[in-house]
């Protein structure tokens, strides 16, 4: 191993042997020891480094304009703009003008622009499906008149359903929007999502090996979906390291066996100093984005402005000592 794998493996068999023991950690590291962190040389990432950062899905009542001011006041280094035809950013919301004035508010916050979030369960009619093309076409334009050289990607969950019995659809429908992601040159991001019909890690990599690992194609790690659910977290990040372009983060709560998300760092469910380490020493270098529940953005007294504050005084310091020390 070279000193990066080194640094991985130690990582990996600290958390594991806190979780599952010492004879699973020594197994699984074994199988580890073959695949070397080379196989990440040739990913593109958004950034040079990680950032840490907070998307506006949970700013629904705000201007973008307003949004990103605040965003960037807080502290965040990177911002994931929500562009679904109900926020206020959406594409058909954004003129030309406004578009150039965005991007110059961008630079001058210093923000990274990294993602583009939509939703966007794929189609099962042909007419729809050609709908949502022109609407996907919509989102990488504007991620192209927003980015710039450097187009932030575009992430989306893929709908409910069983696994066994729309996987084929789901690829071949995926396998449609990448043709559309090389002629713009934004990447697209699939993202596994708590009771889908893509719902962990090992069901978007099947779709990203379908269809030939296209560098177009990747997927968001996000383990508030994940935990709970006999998916343990360091096995989640190894098989995902190499797929994914994309982070999202917040905490989830399971109370008589029903699941609810809260703010990043606030419930202390999950490891995200482990999650952070793990995936610096693994070669991802992408966002690290706080993302705000709908089901707490769409309670009467939320606030979105506390919510932001909040998640940066949760996550910051276990950020930044996770992936600069």
């Amino acid at each position: 191993m070279n000193g990066d794998d080194d640094t991985l493996a130690l990582i990996l068999k600290e958390g594991m042997e806190m979780l599952v023991g010492r004879r699973q950690a020594l197994m699984a590291l074994a199988g580890l020891a073959v695949t070397p962190l080379s196989v990440f040389a040739d990913r593109k990432p958004i950034t040079d480094r990680m950032t840490f950062g907070f998307s506006t899905y949970g700013m629904k009542t705000l201007t973008l304009e307003r949004a990103l001011d605040v965003i960037s006041e807080i502290g965040f280094e990177s911002v994931e703009i929500c562009v679904r035809p109900e926020w206020d950013s959406a594409p058909a919301k954004m003129s030309k003008e406004r578009r150039g004035e965005i991007r110059k508010r961008l630079n001058q916050s210093g923000l990274k622009l990294t993602a583009l979030m939509e939703h966007l369960p794929p189609a099962t009619s042909e007419a729809e499906h050609k709908q949502q093309l022109e609407r996907l076409r919509g989102v990488y334009e504007l991620a192209n008149d927003l980015g710039g050289g450097q187009p932030p990607l575009m992430q989306t969950v893929l709908g409910d359903g069983e696994w066994e019995a729309k996987k084929n659809f789901l690829r071949d429908r995926v396998g449609e929007w990448v043709k559309l992601s090389e002629q713009h040159g934004v990447v697209t991001c699939i993202k596994p999502h708590r009771g889908g019909g893509m719902s962990k890690p090992s069901d978007a990599v099947w779709i990203i090996q379908q269809l030939g690992t296209p560098r177009w194609l990747k997927f968001v790690y996000d383990y508030s979906h994940y935990v709970f659910r006999d998916i343990p977290l360091l096995e989640s990040l190894q098989e995902s390291l190499p797929h994914v372009a994309h982070v999202a983060v917040k905490d989830t709560v399971q109370k008589d066996g029903k699941i609810s998300f809260e703010l990043p760092g606030a419930a202390k469910t999950i490891d995200f100093a482990t999650i952070f380490k793990t995936l610096h020493a693994g070669g991802y270098r992408g966002d690290i984005s706080c993302e705000v529940s709908g089901l707490l953005w769409n309670k009467p007294d939320y606030e979105p402005i506390a919510a932001a504050k909040t998640c940066y005084t949760n996550l910051k310091d276990v950020f930044h000592v996770s992936v600069r020390s």
